[in-house]
């Protein structure tokens, strides 16, 4: 039985596009789930955040992270990571890419080789 692939993001970032075109051109079928417009569910969030790690999840080089206040940075947990995540999804590490419940954050195609070889 073929495995369920869900690659999520933001349909413009560029990291995105290289590992859309990746999958592309590799033939490997997938569904985008673009978080930026469709958003995303807490506890689909919470359930990452669970298995990788918040620290793992936010995207803390962007620039929306960047932007925010000191106070909002400092202290950081799990919880309040994650209500930062939903608030703002650009504020996740992308792309999640989901291949059957094992989940990959960020784009290197090396790791991406070794998923679906």
């Amino acid at each position: 039985m073929a495995k369920t692939i869900t690659i999520y993001g933001i349909k413009n970032c560029d990291t995105m596009k290289k590992a859309r075109a990746w999958l592309d051109g590799q033939g490997i079928a997938y569904d985008f789930h673009d978080y930026k417009t469709a958003g995303i569910e807490r506890g689909r969030l919470e359930g990452w955040a669970s298995k990788v790690g918040w620290e793992t999840l936010l995207n803390r080089a962007g620039t929306t992270f960047r932007k925010l206040p000191d106070k909002e940075k400092e202290g950081l947990t799990g919880k309040k990571a994650v209500a930062l995540m939903i608030g703002q999804p650009s504020m996740i590490k992308r792309p999640v890419l989901d291949v059957g419940g094992k989940l990959v954050v960020g784009f290197k195609p090396e790791q991406y080789v070794h998923i679906f070889s």
